[in-house]
């Protein structure tokens, strides 16, 4: 299904006044109409036109607006309020077509009519699917039917007629109900929980105002730029700059929208999903509870922006998530889990080293690991001029000086799920490796070349270095991978990184327009593009590991190339450097030591099996929605997974009775990764001393 773009950091500011029980807020039952038209003032007119400007003039990408781009607008709005094709018609449709190649020239003249018009109508299809539902939920479904559900519609046409809509609700809601029946529910709990959820969500919609629709269109229109620009509403802003701050509150995750499901983008190093270990990446939240009594607020089908509004909350207080985690599919059932949302403070964030103690060929090797959740900096304590402030680079290097007084033989710098942060940062640790040289190039949108240099001329460690990436590493990561790779100096080994290779600058309209007491939003714009040294961008290919492990989220799932406005990949010319060595010549002899090794490694063999199970789950295309089918299909995988377990228990000696649980796959933990890397670094220093 096609996913928002639009990802927001789940951090707010505490706040006397912000609501304890977010969920009342939201579904207040103050007076709502659905047949009340939204339409834009003249502020959004003129905001509207700036915005327009703005990217003609300063995006990258340089777009001519034009009949084929008001195309691509015009669908990217229809899939921004109904991207499963669930509530407009064929006919709605043809209806909207005079609008398809007119968008660019409303764009210019600040005409938000169209766009309005549409929503209104979406608003009159949502009420009358909702009065369906009703309708549907005064009998109890038959699920001894052979019968089945496609829930990715993508690829579907709209529906010609309101009975052919009906009979895909009908599906939809069916499937719903025998989830909460396979979850224990009795049909009175399951026609109350389902008639909440859609009028809920019908509440939700209802409440929008002109600044909500504005924001809606504006996405769809930056969207098309690329990825990574977006226009960010007067709360959104707020949202942003928070998440910009040293010291932050909530759960520490970063979500985005995908199909119905509120998915997990990132987890925030050192917040509190991150230390509890319950929530990962691409999880998908589907109900949200405040404290340890709240009710379960079910979100199912909500946009991402009223999600955050129940997630969020003040420090101290808890929240209760029902998630269906990554790795199972959409016909499992749900877990519940608690966290409580604290203060994200720098210092869990910091770099922390360990030691790793591998033996190969016979040699014990004592191997130090720094794990680097993300280039960070204080920014306010460097500016005071703090002769202590954090950051990421003094960080390491007082590891790395720790590490050689332990008289390690290598060191692995870990960058697993390092979603990036501080440019300057990713330069300056770079510099801890090599001498001198450039490390990266920036391109911006005058086509003028920066070629930014290691401003320190000393190497801090030139040891045996190996470093570890993975999908969830981006941006600043692949920066400073990138370097290390060019000047081999060290091995990159992992999986592919994800491919972000642009620069964006906050744009505050409130600056461009003058508006007596009103606060404008604020536009995030792509303005230049990361090289490597080589020339090649980052952008799109990402980092390509040296030697590769297996990974259960691919480029289309989860990465810069499966986004389709995504900026090319490209290259430039060359920077001078001088290559630290060139590891190239060993990569045949490590390969083939790696492949002997996993042959008869359980631990690749589980990891192989995770990502199989995980592949097989996200390609399943339809689910059955027969009862008995779908409880043995729920025995057979409880089955595998239950002897997998004892399988991997017993492998790595652990009593199952003694624990509530067998620790993660190696696919999440990652030991079987890092004990690997571990291994084909020992396998680097003995070529080197042979």
């Amino acid at each position: 299904m096609k996913k928002l773009l639009v990802v927001i950091v789940l951090f707010v500011l505490a706040s006397t006044n912000y609501a304890q029980n977010a969920s009342e807020v939201l579904l207040k039952d103050h007076s709502v109409d659905s047949n009340k038209v939204i339409l834009p003032d003249e502020t959004y007119r003129r905001e509207c036109q700036v915005i327009t400007q703005f990217l003609s003039f300063y995006h990258y990408k340089k777009q001519p607006l034009n009949d084929s781009v008001s195309a691509v607008i015009f669908k990217e709005y229809l899939e921004a309020l109904d991207n499963s094709k669930l509530y407009f018609l064929k006919s709605d449709i043809q209806k909207f077509e005079k609008y398809k190649t007119q968008m660019d020239d409303f764009l210019k003249m600040g005409n938000l009519d169209p766009a309005f018009e549409i929503f209104n109508v979406f608003k009159k299809r949502l009420d009358e699917r909702i009065k369906y539902v009703d309708e549907l939920l005064k009998q109890k479904f038959d699920f001894t039917v052979n019968e089945s559900f496609a829930p990715d519609r993508e690829k579907a046409d709209w529906a010609k007629s309101s009975e052919e809509l009906d009979e895909l609700w009908r599906l939809r809601i069916k499937n719903d109900a025998l989830n909460m029946t396979l979850a224990g529910k009795d049909w009175k709990s399951t026609q109350d929980l389902l008639t909440k959820r859609y009028h809920n969500y019908q509440k939700i919609i209802l409440q929008y105002e002109a600044e909500d629709v504005f924001s809606l269109f504006m996405n769809s229109f930056t969207q098309v730029y690329d990825p990574h620009t977006d226009y960010f509403s007067p709360s959104a802003s707020d949202n942003f700059n928070i998440a910009m701050k040293l010291s932050l509150e909530g759960i520490g995750a970063t979500l985005r929208q995908d199909g119905d499901y509120t998915a997990v983008a990132s987890i925030v190093p050192g917040g509190p999903a991150y230390k509890s270990g319950l929530l990962h990446e691409e999880d998908k939240i589907i109900g949200v509870a405040q404290g340890e009594d709240g009710e379960m607020v079910d979100i199912i089908g909500w946009r991402l922006d009223d999600a955050i509004q129940l997630i969020r909350g003040k420090k101290g207080t808890l929240v209760r998530l029902q998630i269906l985690k990554a790795k199972n599919s959409l016909s499992d059932p749900p877990t519940e889990i608690k966290i409580v949302r604290e203060e994200v403070k720098l210092e869990e964030q910091a770099a922390k080293d360990e030691i790793l103690n591998v033996e190969e060929n016979g040699t014990n090797f004592k191997l130090g690991v720094i794990k680097l959740p993300s280039f960070y900096t204080d920014f306010e304590g460097q500016q005071k001029g703090k002769p202590n402030y954090k950051s990421t680079t003094r960080d390491v290097k007082n590891l790395l000086e720790k590490l050689k007084e332990q008289k390690v033989d290598g060191v692995i710098l870990d960058l697993r799920n390092n979603g990036g942060g501080s440019l300057q940062e990713a330069i300056q640790l770079t510099g801890l490796f090599i001498k001198d040289g450039p490390v990266v190039q920036v391109r911006n949108s005058a086509n003028n070349i920066e070629i930014d240099q290691d401003p320190d001329p000393s190497i801090v460690y030139d040891g045996p270095l190996a470093v570890v990436v993975n999908r969830f590493s981006a941006s600043a990561s692949e920066i400073f991978a990138a370097a290390i790779q060019d000047y081999g100096r060290g091995l990159i080994l992992g999986s592919n990184t994800y491919g972000k290779g642009t620069v964006q600058n906050m744009i505050d309209l409130n600056r461009a327009i003058q508006v007596p007491n009103k606060k404008l939003g604020q536009l995030k714009l792509t303005f230049a593009k990361f090289y490597r040294i080589t020339g090649g961008t980052t952008q799109l290919m990402g980092v390509k590991p040296d030697i590769s492990f297996p990974s259960q989220f691919n480029a289309k799932e989860f990465g810069e190339s499966g986004q389709p406005s995504a900026l090319p990949w490209d290259q430039i010319p060359s920077a001078q450097f001088k290559r630290f060595s060139d590891l190239s010549k060993t990569f045949p002899a490590l390969q083939k030591k790696h492949d002997e090794r996993i042959k008869k490694d359980p631990e690749y063999q589980y990891m192989l099996q995770d990502v199989e199970e995980f592949t097989k789950n996200r390609e399943k295309k339809e689910i059955s929605l027969n009862e008995a089918i779908r409880k043995q299909e729920r025995d057979e995988t409880e089955l595998k997974r239950k002897q997998r377990e004892e399988e991997r228990a017993k492998y790595l000696g652990i009593k199952i009775e003694e624990k509530k649980e067998v620790p993660a796959p190696a696919t999440e933990a990652s030991d079987y990764e890092l004990k690997e890397s571990g291994k084909i670094l020992a396998d680097l220093i003995i070529s080197k001393v042979g």
